[in-house]
């Protein structure tokens, strides 16, 4: 007995010992293939400089580095380009080869650029409104796996502030018409909103404060310094006497300004209710002043001032975090701050940089003498389509490794609106500041196409090569605003291009480059059945293919109306509709274009039906109106958040697109009035076409609760290939 409670004790000793031993890239290794983490040395060095090394021991590869993300960005490196493997948001993990290919020669990546940053608010909401613990673990791995150290963790902060309330003494019912839904809570911690959305449940709370903890601690786990967002001066607005302020129809929150006694009283209790729950921080988020949330009389420096201040009471060691986007930072305030106090984020360095070379926002003298981080923004609204600024990346990029203005670059950063989609950027952006010497567009490409699907195909490059210079390289003085929009995802009208309404899309590639590409790509799928990121690419570039040959279909349907050609266009209306249904078949062959990927995700997020409910209604809006008749309409939020996916093609997309034309086919035919449209005339009020009521059409599809289905049908392969040969 007592030889086996011994062996019992040593046993034990033995797994605690292991567990004391484990790393988290042992973790992360074993998510990837359980068993994986025995077959690597992973070695962490003492070192002033961010590197990591791949080398080999025996049979085991060897991933060192000086922290533990940039040994996950070594891992990343080595499954890419030695195995084959591309991990990606779909799918983190992989069976690894029987034996792992060997590194014949030491490989050295470093970088300078210390500071990795992640996430934009608008993210929280666009892509994350509904994640789970599970979808957020393997967001986690992802984010080591391209070297983040550095992300925005928004999770929660509703917790804060509703603590922050009820110790004020206000209510429940006070907090509720505060804070908003899940799908709008980024724009209210922007300062834009307030209670859209809303009222949360109470459980809502917990589940998110939960949540929060348990990312803080898988991010601290890897050494990443998260930001939190700080204090500065919001307030709910029926605390305020002062004029309402507006943002495309909203109520803002009131800003309290630094004369306020009021406002070191807030400030200090937010820091430390944010402490309570989260601890403290390295990093703090504030934008006082975004888009256009500018009170009159402020002293712009001075509030500044006040808002640095509070926060280094709270947390001496910390910096402030700061969008540059528009006009914000705003000049006056940057001034009034010391040097290596603020970072500011770059937010659209690969298209509108502003820290200093020629852009529509350029700033002649950048940020001065504050630090700054390099972001790729990418997507806005977390809108489906194939977008990217290719050249103008590598060469924005370069830029900073010359260019004196780029003196006080500290790091890059992704910060896209919504993620999830276009992964080919996510992965050039990554790898850029590893490389001593930045790689051609050609060159990089190639080897992206062989990392991503495990082996090379000759058509497979040149589709790959079509679109790397087409759809995948806006130019300069292009400002369009994430991808090239899908015309079926277009409120109807006789000059519909741009779906949402700040877009500033302008045509820069032939859309039959996509067909091409689409074609090519069908022409190899055959090797690459089973293959993950083969078949979503498929599914994507054929999705693109038909929206833009639904774009050339429409203006002939505009044309043949405009020409009173009737039989033409009974013949190109019903081809554009058609084509809208089989977009729909199509995408249903994957679930990240299903609609029903997002709605589940919210109905699963609640615990009673009415929970489900709301939040499901949530995800319906932010995707569709966006808000109220006049958010929608007056303040043109509709379709800003547009999805061009399975389901809501089908059920919003096609019934409006369908109206119309049916309206229009009846004025050719005699059964309503022909009003003028086309030539020197614009069309008139009383033209049926033209005085719809979209927003009565489109409510109730928010209001509804058809349960939509987030598993696959159809083989994406044979699917794909049916619809695009059938239009040949």
């Amino acid at each position: 007995m007592k030889r086996l409670a011994l062996l019992l004790v040593f046993s034990f000793i033995a797994l605690c010992s292991h567990m004391w031993a484990a790393t988290p890239i042992d973790g992360l290794l074993e998510r990837i293939d359980r068993g994986a983490s025995k077959r690597f040395v992973i070695e962490r060095v003492k070192s002033d400089r961010d590197f990591f090394e791949l080398d080999q021991r025996g049979t085991k590869p060897v991933v060192r580095g000086n922290s533990w993300v940039n040994i996950a960005a070594g891992l990343n490196w080595y499954l890419k380009y030695h195995c084959g493997i591309h991990l990606t948001w779909n799918q983190m993990k992989a069976e690894l080869p029987a034996k792992l290919p060997a590194v014949s020669k030491r490989e050295c990546h470093e970088t300078d650029l210390g500071l990795r940053y992640d996430f934009n608010y608008c993210t929280f909401s666009y892509s994350m409104a509904f994640w789970d613990w599970e979808r957020w673990q393997t967001e986690l791995d992802w984010m080591a796996l391209h070297g983040i150290n550095m992300p925005l963790a928004a999770v929660g902060h509703e917790c804060v502030w509703r603590n922050l309330l009820l110790r004020l003494g206000y209510s429940e019912d006070d907090v509720a018409r505060f804070i908003p839904g899940p799908a709008f809570m980024a724009w209210w911690e922007m300062n834009n909103l307030e209670g859209w959305g809303g009222p949360l449940p109470i459980s809502w709370y917990g589940q998110q404060e939960k949540l929060q903890k348990q990312i803080l601690r898988r991010m601290k786990e890897y050494g990443m310094r998260p930001v939190l967002p700080g204090y500065c001066g919001m307030i709910p607005s029926f605390l305020s006497d002062a004029p309402k302020q507006y943002w495309n129809k909203y109520v803002r929150p009131s800003i309290l300004l630094p004369s306020d006694e009021q406002f070191a009283k807030y400030a200090r209790m937010f820091y430390e209710e944010t402490k309570k729950l989260y601890g403290e921080a390295d990093f703090y988020s504030m934008d006082p002043f975004h888009e256009g949330s500018l009170p009159k009389g402020v002293d712009i420096g001075e509030m500044g001032k006040y808002i640095l201040s509070a926060m280094k009471q709270a947390a001496p060691q910390a910096k402030w975090v700061i969008q540059g986007w528009g006009t914000n930072p705003l000049p006056a305030m940057l001034d009034a701050l010391p040097a290596g106090e603020v970072i500011v984020l770059d937010l659209f360095s690969e298209c509108s940089p502003m820290w200093g070379i020629p852009s529509r926002f350029q700033r002649e003298k950048g940020y001065g003498d504050h630090d700054w981080i390099f972001c790729m923004l990418e997507n806005f609204g977390a809108n489906v389509g194939l977008h990217g600024r290719m050249d103008l990346l590598l060469n924005n990029f370069g830029l900073t490794r010359t260019s004196p203005l780029a003196r006080h670059i500290v790091g890059w950063g992704l910060t896209m609106e919504g993620s999830e989609t276009n992964p080919i950027m996510y992965e050039l952006m990554s790898e850029l500041p590893w490389m001593q010497e930045l790689p051609t567009k050609a060159d990089w490409v190639s080897r992206y196409v062989e990392a991503r699907y495990g082996h090379s195909d000759e058509l497979v490059q040149q589709a790959w090569k079509v679109l790397a210079d087409g759809i995948y390289n806006c130019p300069f003085g292009n400002y369009q605003q994430g991808p090239h929009e899908s015309i079926f995802c277009a409120r109807p009208g006789f000059d519909c291009f741009q779906v949402s309404s700040w877009s500033k899309m302008n045509n820069y590639y032939d859309p039959n480059s996509t067909w091409a590409a689409a074609l090519m790509m069908l022409s190899a799928a055959d090797q690459y059945r089973g293959n993950n990121n083969f078949e979503y690419d498929l599914v994507d570039i054929c999705r693109q293919a038909l929206a833009d040959r639904g774009r050339i279909l429409y203006n002939r349907a505009i044309a043949d109306f405009k020409s009173c050609d009737r039989r033409a266009f009974k013949k190109d209306s019903e081809a554009f509709l058609h084509l809208i249904l089989q977009q729909d078949t199509l995408l249903a062959t994957r679930s990240e274009f299903r609609v029903g990927h997002w709605t589940e995700q919210a109905r699963q997020l609640g615990s009673t039906s009415a929970e489900k409910d709301l939040y499901e209604w949530n995800a319906r809006v932010q995707i569709t109106t966006w808000g109220n008749r006049p958010c929608a309409d007056d303040g043109g939020l509709r379709d800003y958040a547009h999805k061009e996916w399975q389901g809501i093609l089908r059920d919003f997309y096609y019934p409006r697109w369908s109206h119309f034309f049916s309206i229009l086919q009846d004025e050719l035919d005699g059964r309503l009035p022909m009003l003028a449209v086309g030539n020197s005339y614009v069309p008139k009020k009383g033209n049926p076409a033209v005085e719809v009521d979209w927003y009565a059409m489109e409510e109730p599809w928010t209001l509804d609760h058809t349960l939509y289905s987030a598993e696959p049908e159809g083989d994406p392969i044979d699917v794909a290939r049916r619809i695009m040969l059938s239009h040949e």
